[in-house]
């Protein structure tokens, strides 16, 4: 069942390995089949060193695993959610990267201080509010989906691919799994690049730093993903 889709979220998974976003098994990838109701996600707790595709667990919108005899990650819930609220998701990255989680540790987005971040993102990365201790203690890991669809759903999930989940860590996401994990590995350097920014600023070797001017990131996040976009070359 879904065996290309599998291929698929197994190749991206292990881009998280050959991007350096991730150790251990601190991290997965899923993407779904919006045709069938179906989504394809890494069993947990599997080192990547020994996860094959045929051991990636399908699972419907129910959160019904249809498909395998690995129990799919601990986040599929987050997945799970994320699909149900945004139909235009088709596949979904998160790790514990070590700058994005700093930031996400430390409370705060990251702050749109230059184009290299507008290319990627309309606004600041959003952190998403902290949990009640009803929501943790309840279906905490859909209830994490929630407060992320909470964060993003003013700017839409086509357009905002990422938020910070408080005391946690980064969940992207794209049309596909490799676009996810293409946001996801792009949100690791923007992190750096913040953060080296507001170091620099606290380190007292500028006065001040300002955001990006809202002009000049909105002409950068367009000229990629607007309607009118510009960079790269046309479609065939």
């Amino acid at each position: 069942m879904l065996e290309a889709l599998k291929e698929e979220v197994y190749l991206a998974n292990m881009q998280l390995v050959e991007k350096k976003l991730i150790i251990n098994t601190w991290g997965n990838v899923s993407g779904i089949d919006r045709e069938k109701g179906l989504f394809v996600i890494k069993p947990s707790g599997v080192e990547y060193s020994e996860l094959k595709p045929s051991d990636l667990p399908v699972v419907d919108l129910d959160g019904k695993v249809v498909e395998g005899s690995l129990r799919p990650s601990s986040d599929t819930p987050t997945h799970l959610c994320l699909y149900r609220e945004f139909p235009e998701i088709g596949g979904i990255t998160h790790t514990h990267s070590l700058y994005a989680t700093s930031f996400a540790q430390s409370g705060h987005g990251i702050e749109a201080y230059g184009t290299t971040h507008a290319d990627y993102f309309p606004a600041g990365v959003p952190i998403t509010r902290k949990l009640t201790d009803r929501e943790i203690e309840g279906e905490y890991e859909y209830n994490t989906g929630i407060v992320i669809a909470e964060a993003i759903r003013k700017y839409g999930a086509d357009r905002m691919r990422a938020a910070l989940v408080n005391s946690h860590g980064p969940f992207t996401w794209g049309k596909n799994a490799a676009e996810s994990v293409d946001v996801s590995y792009v949100l690791e350097v923007i992190a750096q690049m913040a953060f080296n920014t507001e170091l620099l600023v606290s380190a007292n070797a500028f006065r001040q730093t300002d955001k990006i001017q809202q002009k000049l990131l909105w002409r950068h996040f367009d000229r990629k993903h607007g309607p009118n976009a510009y960079y790269g070359q046309k479609k065939k």
